[in-house]
C-alpha cells in the first residue's frame, strides 16, 4: 500500500470516528459548541499518525506532536469550564492549533526519518 494510501485512510477513519461520536451527541447548539476547533484536532492528529505511519515523524517527534494536542485539549476543556466560550477564547484556541499546525509541518518536512522495521 502506498504512503498517501494509508494516509488517506488512516485520515478517512479518524473523520469517519468524529462523525460518528457527533452523531450521537447531536444535542442543540450550545455556547460551548467547537465543531471547527474539534474537527481541526481530528485532522492535526490524523496528520500526525500518517506521520508516524510513513516514518516521516520520528518517534520523539510524534510524542512532542501528541503532548502539543493535549495542551490544546485541556486548554478547550479548561475555556468550556464556565459554559460559554467568548471569542477571545475561541481565538486563543484557534492560535494555539495555528501554532501546532505549524509544527506538524515543520516536523513532518525536517530531515529526520524514522527507521523502518526490516522485513
Amino acid at each position: 500500500m502506498s504512503r498517501s494510501a494509508r494516509s488517506f485512510l488512516i485520515a478517512a477513519a479518524t473523520l469517519l470516528s468524529l462523525a460518528g461520536a457527533t452523531a450521537v451527541q447531536a444535542q442543540p447548539a450550545a455556547a460551548t459548541d467547537t465543531p471547527r476547533i474539534d474537527a481541526r484536532q481530528a485532522r492535526q492528529q490524523a496528520r500526525i499518525q500518517a506521520g508516524v505511519a510513513d516514518g516521516s515523524l520520528t518517534r520523539h517527534e510524534a510524542h512532542r506532536l501528541q503532548q502539543q494536542q493535549r495542551h490544546i485539549r485541556h486548554a478547550e476543556r479548561h475555556a468550556k469550564a464556565d459554559g460559554v466560550l467568548t471569542a477571545q477564547e475561541r481565538r486563543r484556541l484557534t492560535a494555539m492549533q495555528d501554532h501546532a499546525s505549524r509544527s506538524i509541518q515543520r516536523h513532518k518536512h525536517d530531515a529526520q526519518r524514522q527507521p523502518r522495521p526490516a522485513g
